[in-house]
């Protein structure tokens, strides 16, 4: 079984299974498809707490990279999924399913008008400019 540890401001809709997504960095192991996922919030502290009381299943890990650049608002360049370049209602699509809708993430500091404003603004803080090589790991409700 695999474990993912998710940000604050992600805890209200992977609790709610809102968000059955996230993009990871490779790693040794990740889930695979037909296996149970734990989700939690700030795994490896203190304040650890589990989001999904029964476990998600994996249904999909595909990979996935992510352009960034500095110029603002924009900021995500583009996204492909396995060599697939999205287009830019599905990048919009692809953000909010990753947790970036503006009405979700308003009461933390990403202020943007689109989802897509949204996540680059993550993705600049937590990244930097650049392209992103990594896995997209879907879930559904066990």
């Amino acid at each position: 079984m695999v474990a993912y540890s998710f940000k604050p401001m992600f805890a209200q809709q992977v609790r709610g299974l809102i968000k059955r997504q996230t993009v990871r960095a490779e790693r040794k192991r990740h889930a695979r498809p037909g296996e149970p996922v734990q989700l939690y919030q700030g795994m490896r502290t203190r304040n650890c707490v589990k989001l999904v009381e029964r476990d998600p299943i994996c249904s999909r890990v595909r990979s996935i990279e992510i352009a960034v650049t500095d110029l603002m608002p924009v900021a995500i360049v583009s996204i492909a999924i396995e060599g697939i370049p999205l287009q830019r209602e599905e990048i919009e699509l692809f953000c909010r399913a990753d947790g970036f809708a503006p009405s979700c993430v308003r009461q933390f500091w990403l202020l943007g008008e689109t989802a897509r404003e949204n996540m680059g603004s993550f993705w600049l803080h937590h990244h930097g400019v650049g392209r992103f090589e990594g896995v997209l790991i879907e879930w559904e409700p066990a």
